[in-house]
């Protein structure tokens, strides 16, 4: 799917055109080849740069060629599952145009559809750049909500009530952050090569933005991390508890089987069919009763002074 959209300085909104003129962002989602080819004809493109598009374990990168920008970059969108994932998506800078070309739908359009921010297509950098700053505040959407999800855990961790479900979780929690982090690291080198300006010409106002950029993809890289070591923090504070609750349950039953064990002896020895002393003695069951109390309390109190119990 091919569209053009087109905003001027002096339009209300961002319209969308039926063909390309200058100034017009080609915005290309779920290309085919044809799509492709056709691109690299009208556009004069180097085909190899827009087949790696199709890609999806394409890693971010900055190349020129022939006067053209290719930079590649990776963002985060959700699933209709609601599973967090990230796609390529390659930005094409050129003379009188912009192009972008991803796998899924970029809510960055959805982004500049509102209105919100001002710009115009015209504006071929600051429009380049406005991509990647909802780009970044995409990553640090989803990581802020799985800082509050890890801040729900640790706090059913200390009422015991974590689940094999939150564990479950967290293994997904862990995959989505280290697909940030291999995503973001490249994507912040990405961007400082874009910061010498050699390859998109940048105002000072346009540096000002990709300095802000790098920083909040630092800023969101450390999140990521924190919440990495988060996660392993909770994991290891669940087997370190799981073990204690494990030992103790083994303890208790261990010294229930002695409790057990010491009146079952007497009473196994009396019941043998031989002789044995005070036998007719109607006292003798209670004689029995009192040394397996006795025994049983001894048990229990040296138990309660080594804290066993």
């Amino acid at each position: 799917m091919i569209k053009y959209f087109y905003r001027s300085l002096r339009t209300a909104g961002l319209e969308e055109a039926e063909s390309f003129k200058r100034g017009t962002w080609v915005y290309v989602e779920a290309p085919t080849v044809a799509d492709l080819a056709r691109l690299s004809e009208k556009f004069n493109l180097d085909p190899g740069i827009l087949d790696d598009s199709l890609d999806e374990d394409e890693v971010p990168r900055l190349e020129k060629q022939e006067g053209v920008t290719y930079v590649f970059l990776r963002f985060a969108y959700q699933k209709p599952s609601g599973e967090v994932d990230t796609s390529p998506v390659l930005v094409i800078f050129g003379g009188e145009y912009v192009i972008t070309i991803s796998q899924v739908h970029l809510p960055a359009l959805d982004f500049l559809k509102r209105g919100r921010v001002p710009f115009a297509t015209t504006q071929r950098a600051k429009l380049v750049l406005l991509i990647f700053s909802h780009i970044s505040d995409d990553y640090d959407r989803y990581i802020n909500l799985t800082s509050r999800k890890l801040k729900s855990v640790r706090t059913r961790l200390r009422g015991h009530s974590i689940t094999n479900q939150d564990l479950i979780d967290f293994v997904t929690i862990e995959d989505e952050l280290n697909e940030f982090l291999s995503s973001l690291q490249p994507n912040n080198a990405t961007l400082r090569r874009l910061m010498a300006g050699k390859h998109v010409p940048l105002y000072e106002e346009d540096q000002d933005l990709v300095e802000d950029l790098m920083l909040s993809n630092g800023q969101s890289i450390e999140a990521s991390q924190a919440n990495l070591r988060s996660i392993s923090n909770i994991r290891d504070a669940y087997s370190a508890i799981a073990s204690n609750n494990l030992n103790r349950t083994l303890t208790i039953l261990t010294i229930a089987t002695i409790l057990i064990s010491v009146p079952s002896l007497a009473m196994g020895v009396y019941s043998l069919n031989i002789p044995l002393p005070a036998q007719h003695s109607t006292d003798t069951f209670w004689v029995i009763m009192a040394i397996n109390v006795t025994l049983m309390s001894v048990v229990l109190y040296i138990a309660r002074k080594k804290r066993v119990i």
